[in-house]
């Protein structure tokens, strides 16, 4: 209370009621893979396909990174972050290989190329001056290659005319720094005009982004470094993680099933270390019903409620080539959560949605073939005719029961998320009976917004959800301590994966009632 001194009227302003909790976001995708430029190990937020294009590239061939984030936008995706890996050389680090990109100008009738072997990144300019020396012909000149302003090569009492003093002849034999060529003949040579001319010799091109010299660590990388999807720690709004090019480097041959293994679990133990986001994994490709339920159990034995596995692979157009291509299914997925937590919620299981722009499946499989995939949780994409590809799963990679479903765990992580970033004015507040009241009006009043949008099952409030913040439990002991526990109980809501309807015959007609 402020202190009051001298006698008048005062107006404060006080807090009344609890403070509101907004919902956080819940589908921003990050995607680690290869592209042909951009910044390398820096997580880099990209809100459209034009905008990924500007910074990183278009599509680049034997490489899926730009296809899946193509993908993600085209779906329904908005936010994503790209990291970008390697940079045409292991571990994105060294000077890459320099490829010639000669610069060309034109001067005073002939066309200066500047040769492979010139310095890169330097200014490099081409003066024709008045030849030196004593009695020189009149239709001689001297041509001075300069190499950031200071003179680099010098052809002096050269002229157009055929002969050895011919200037071409002279410069494309002896020059290190460019080639010339006529651009005009007759009188335009005969007394070439005084004047330069610049040369901006582009720096070397890298070499095309290529998977043959990553390892696992690359994909991994290293969170104090901020590299590889482990620098994706510092990047708190990222809520799904998918790693499309890690089946570019297996296609090729550059990695073994054992590494993609490798990195997978790596990606499943980012996503469990920060407990607010979900690994959308890709499966090999060219897999049937039989082996990819076999490498699911048998071989990537995952056992996480915050991964997913969607097969098979899907048939998109690839620009590269001008020809359809089959790409992994993770960007795309990635966009259907996001067109799913936008139309429906994050309490929707992101299932029964068209997968747009997918032409057809690598694999077309039978309900049979379904009953063994579906149980194991592989969260297969099917064909259906006069209803297009779809995604017919919903479920994580989790033999646990109650986190057996993706809208289960994804809401989880969604009012988790949103309490801990609404609740943080608590912190350092009297711990006593009207800061646990102030609590439970906050957290109650978040929550019944969220059962009225559907996310939580019961026919009231109620039945949906329970908070408890009370002296039972705060003893003494956790108050001595700095604690304040609030207990929280939510009921979510569940897919209806198996809709039943039961028929029966019965008999019709007037029923007879004996009097």
């Amino acid at each position: 209370m402020p202190t009051y001194l001298s006698p008048g009227v005062y107006v404060e302003e006080v807090e009344a009621g609890s403070r509101p909790i907004e919902g956080v976001g819940t589908a921003v995708a990050a995607f680690v893979g290869l592209a042909e430029r951009g910044p390398v190990n820096a997580p880099t937020l990209v809100s459209n396909w034009t905008q990924f294009t500007e910074t990183f590239g278009g599509f680049v061939p034997d490489t899926y990174l730009a296809h899946a984030v193509y993908g993600y936008f085209l779906n329904g995706g908005g936010n994503c972050f790209v990291v970008r890996i390697g940079s045409g050389h292991a571990n994105g680090k060294g000077a890459p290989k320099a490829i010639a990109a000669p610069a060309e100008a034109a001067l005073a009738g002939y066309r200066v190329t500047a040769l492979a072997a010139a310095p890169r990144s330097k200014a490099i300019s081409v003066e024709i001056a008045e030849a030196g020396g004593e009695d020189p012909g009149e239709d001689m000149f001297k041509l001075v290659v300069n190499v950031d302003g200071k003179p680099s090569e010098t052809f002096d009492r050269v002229s157009a005319r055929k002969g050895p003093d011919n200037v071409v002849t002279k410069v494309n034999e002896t020059s290190k720094l460019i080639n010339l060529e006529e651009t005009a003949s007759g009188s335009a040579l005969a007394k070439p005009m005084r004047g330069t001319t610049n040369l901006e010799v582009p720096p070397p091109a890298p070499e095309p982004p290529s998977t043959d010299r990553l390892s696992a660590d690359d994909y991994v990388g290293d969170a104090a470094d901020r590299t590889g999807f482990s620098g994706l720690e510092a990047v708190d709004e990222v809520t799904m993680v998918a790693v499309p090019d890690l089946m570019a480097a297996y296609e090729k041959g550059a990695i073994d099933l054992e590494t993609v293994q490798a990195v997978q679990l790596g990606v499943i133990a980012h996503c469990e270390l920060m407990g607010d986001r979900m690994a959308i994994l890709d499966p090999p490709p060219g897999l049937s019903p039989q082996q990819i339920k076999e490498w699911r159990v048998d071989g990537a034995g995952y056992d996480s409620k915050y991964a997913t596995l969607y097969w098979p692979w899907v048939k998109v157009f690839d620009p590269v080539t001008g020809t359809n291509k089959f790409v992994p299914p993770s960007g795309h997925m990635a966009g259907i959560w996001a067109r799913n937590d936008d139309t429906r919620g994050v309490h929707k299981a992101p299932a029964n949605e068209v997968v747009r722009g997918a032409i057809t499946l690598q694999t077309q499989i039978t309900k049979a073939e379904h009953d063994l995939l579906n149980p194991v949780g592989i969260n297969c994409i099917r064909t259906f005719p006069g209803r297009g590809v779809r995604v017919w799963g919903a479920r994580t990679l989790s033999s646990d029961p109650a986190w057996r479903y993706l809208n289960v765990r994804r809401l989880f992580n969604y009012l988790e998320e949103s309490i801990l970033t609404g609740t943080q004015w608590v912190v350092f507040e009297p711990n006593d009976y009207a800061l646990w009241a102030r609590i439970r009006r906050t957290i109650a009043a978040f929550l019944v917004n969220e059962w009225r949008k559907g996310a939580l099952f019961g026919l009231t409030p109620d039945e949906a959800f329970y908070v408890k913040c009370d002296g039972e439990t705060n003893p003494s002991e956790g108050i001595d301590a700095g604690q304040v526990v609030c207990q929280i109980g939510v009921a979510p809501v569940k897919p209806a994966e198996f809709v039943i309807f039961q028929l029966a015959q019965f008999s019709g007609g007037t029923s007879l009632v004996s009097e």
